[in-house]
């Protein structure tokens, strides 16, 4: 480990460094998930931080780390929001001033979250390699230190600090996951994790829109871009310090795609009761993708941040309510007669189904001049419920059709 940026050494360091001023959060069994993905869970809430999100913990550390000249100077730093968040909040309390750069797609949430701890945001570029070019700018402008989101032997550290906690919890896991941006979570976990446990098996989660991990260690190249509800992880530059930690100790590396990743949020907001934004939730998607992985294994899962936006949040449940066939858009097209829409509204408040949505078309060429087509949103209670209106609306001579969400491929993305 002496050849690699940081040993455990390190990492106890920093855990003594920031005892005290981040939470030691709940590792605890989760039946559901469990249940869910044939293996047994354990779930890290390191949403619970004071920030939402595991970067508490290195951004800690490596601010701890600054001389008194360096604090007078302030910092910057770049991130597309959890770092960012962590930074401003830990830099407020210890009065060092801080800029924070980050792309301009960021959430909304997490930018406010960020204004809101005092730091002066700044909005730059479609991507975290943009930002960083500003920060770099910022930094030699104006003196500020650079606070790194993950290729930083302390940030590193800081964020190793969790896997302790996680084994004292649960000392024999088989395997822990972990979502992978640039690197900084997985190595820190990885050092600390293998330190105690040699034999544990760590499993890395890249969003498949953004293989970076993958494509260094494999020599590939795969495309790196694109709309992910993973944006905590859209990174396109691995860390120069955290590969090699990651080629050292990673055995697996799972790509999640986007249908994955929604699953996984609405599972941990309705089996667990709690938030998880996209990057949170990658390490239960990559259980979702690869169950064969992990069948029968004690697993700990890394639920790294929950800083989504609740419109986000309700749309990925809704979504979700669709994909289960919970949701349902059906046409009935027949002969228009009054109180037609009354007959139709009663007869699916008989079969049990509420209505969430009614459209009257008469216009479509598809329809008899003397026809009416209503289309009807649904909801009810499971897929077999659904089918059996459906069967229900048939046998009654209405000849429902399918429509909408339910019959476009998620392969489109």
């Amino acid at each position: 480990m002496t050849r690699l940026a940081i040993g455990p050494a390190d990492i106890r360091r920093a855990a003594a460094a920031i005892a005290g001023q981040v939470v030691v959060t709940p590792c605890l069994a989760a039946p559901r998930l469990s249940a869910l993905t044939g293996a047994t869970v354990f779930v890290k809430y390191e949403n619970m931080q004071a920030t939402g999100a595991f970067k508490a913990r290195g951004a800690l550390n490596k601010l701890l780390s600054l001389s008194s000249d360096e604090r007078a100077r302030g910092v910057v730093a770049m991130s597309a929001g959890n770092h960012a968040q962590a930074v401003a909040y830990h830099a407020a309390r210890l009065g060092i001033a801080a800029a924070i750069v980050m792309p301009a797609t960021t959430p909304l949430v997490k930018a406010e979250n960020t204004r809101a701890h005092g730091a002066d945001v700044i909005l730059h570029g479609e991507t975290l390699a943009e930002s960083a070019e500003r920060a770099a700018d910022l930094g030699r402008e104006r003196g500020y230190v650079l606070v790194h989101p993950y290729d930083d032997p302390l940030i590193m550290a800081g964020q190793g600090t969790l896997a302790f906690e996680m084994l004292d919890a649960v000392p024999d896991l088989d395997d822990i996951v972990v979502p992978m941006g640039g690197g900084g979570l997985i190595s820190g976990i990885a050092v600390a994790a293998k330190s105690v446990r040699p034999d544990i098996r760590i499993v890395g989660v890249e969003a498949a829109l953004y293989p970076s991990v993958d494509n260094a260690l494999r020599g590939a190249a795969a495309p790196v871009g694109g709309p992910t509800l993973a944006e905590g992880i859209a990174v396109k530059n691995v860390g120069r310090l955290t590969l090699p930690v990651i080629r050292e100790f990673v055995s697996e590396i799972v790509l999640v795609g986007e249908p994955a990743l929604e699953r996984a949020v609405d599972a941990y907001a309705n089996l667990c009761r709690t938030m998880a934004e996209g990057a949170g939730a990658a390490g239960l998607a990559a259980m979702l993708t690869r169950p064969d992985l992990f069948a029968g294994r004690r697993v700990g899962l890394v639920l790294c941040g929950g800083n989504i936006d609740a419109r986000l949040l309700a749309s990925v449940m809704v979504r979700q309510l669709e994909r289960d066939d919970r949701i349902a858009s059906f046409r009935l097209t027949m002969s228009d007669r009054p109180g037609l829409l009354g007959t139709v509204a009663s007869r699916l408040g008989e079969l049990g189904a509420n209505i969430l949505e009614v459209a009257h078309g008469r216009l479509f060429l598809d329809v008899p001049a003397k026809g009416v087509s209503i289309d009807v949103t649904v909801e009810t209670r499971s897929a077999r419920h659904t089918a059996a209106i459906m069967e229900a609306l048939s046998a009654d001579g209405l000849s429902p059709r399918r429509i909408g969400p339910a019959g476009l491929s998620e392969t489109a993305y």
